[in-house]
């Protein structure tokens, strides 16, 4: 495992925005070379998207999309560990997991919405199964994957101690506080989201506003970069029903919630010089931790308001 950087204080990140074909190979060897560019480009991590080698392929339910899945060991995992170690930088990669059940006597399969952190060695740093698994239209993700059994764990690397989150984990605020108590500097959001059917323009940023702001509040209640990178395209997992047009609109935003970088909605690769020693000058000035009252706060435990949502 990679050390530290030690006497860090400035990092360099990139997001690939991508607009994604059918074709998984040739998602993966573009994404690859985007990579390399970025990595030319003085980036010292990189994240991709949400799924990023295949369609979205929660706007339907279809058993065929399972052959989608590999493990963590397989040929996306093995591709970007090799890149990383050639260029000395960290990638966040996102991916359909497959992994052996409980029961180890059995052929039992698990499937899970993953990222898998390597390291600038070229190592596995940590990894991240996604928490909360929507069930809307359009977002079928639980008929794919079971809810993530790791954690919120914030991952070191060689550049920053960061926190892996996954699209719909960013409503929640409750996965951004514990990954920043458990040290991470940075919060990535690989995330595939975008409109489903035919609605007013006003209504399109009326959604859009609204996941900018919900993930820039992470950012200022929690005193952290905040990085996520979104799709952009229009794709079909069934061709019965219309197709998902994803907004892109990747950003990168300090620690209090101002823009660093923010992306159109076409593909591209933007980029934020990071000075993480601005997270301690925020939480210092404003206090939000110091000023928590954990006593006061078990009422969190509690289911609370009844959510349609099983």
């Amino acid at each position: 495992m990679i050390k530290e950087q030690k006497n860090k204080n400035n990092v360099k990140i990139a997001l690939i925005q991508s607009a994604v074909s059918e074709d998984i190979k040739k998602n993966l060897e573009i994404t690859l070379q985007k990579i390399k560019q970025a990595a030319k480009n003085g980036a010292q991590i990189v994240c991709l998207q949400e799924l990023f080698r295949t369609i979205y392929i929660g706007e339907s339910e279809n058993k065929d999309y399972f052959k989608f899945a590999e493990a963590d060991n397989g040929e996306t995992v093995a591709a970007m560990q090799k890149l990383a170690k050639e260029n000395k930088i960290v990638i966040i990669t996102p991916f359909f997991e497959v992994a052996a059940g409980k029961n180890k006597n059995t052929n039992e399969k698990e499937y899970f919405n993953t990222a898998v952190v390597v390291d600038a060695d070229g190592t596995i740093a940590g990894k991240y199964r996604k928490m909360h698994i929507p069930n809307d239209p359009g977002f079928w993700e639980r008929y794919y994957f079971k809810n993530g059994n790791l954690g919120f764990h914030a991952i070191q690397t060689k550049y920053a101690k960061i926190g892996v989150l996954i699209c719909w984990d960013q409503w929640f605020p409750e996965a951004a506080r514990i990954m920043t108590l458990s040290g991470a500097e940075i919060l990535f959001y690989p995330t595939a989201i975008g409109w489903y059917k035919e609605k007013e323009s006003a209504v399109y940023e009326e959604y859009k506003n609204g996941w900018l702001i919900m993930q820039r509040s992470h950012a200022i209640a929690n005193s952290v970069y905040v990085a996520s990178v979104n799709r952009v395209g229009k794709e079909f997992a069934d061709k019965s029903i219309d197709k998902v047009t994803f907004w892109g609109n990747s950003f990168v935003c300090g620690a209090f919630g101002q823009f660093i970088s923010h992306a159109s909605e076409n593909e591209e690769i933007i980029y934020a010089d990071c000075n993480l020693s601005e997270n301690k000058d925020v939480r210092d000035s404003w206090g939000f931790f110091g000023g928590r009252r954990t006593d006061a706060y078990k009422g969190l435990l509690k289911k609370g308001i009844k959510d349609s949502k099983k």
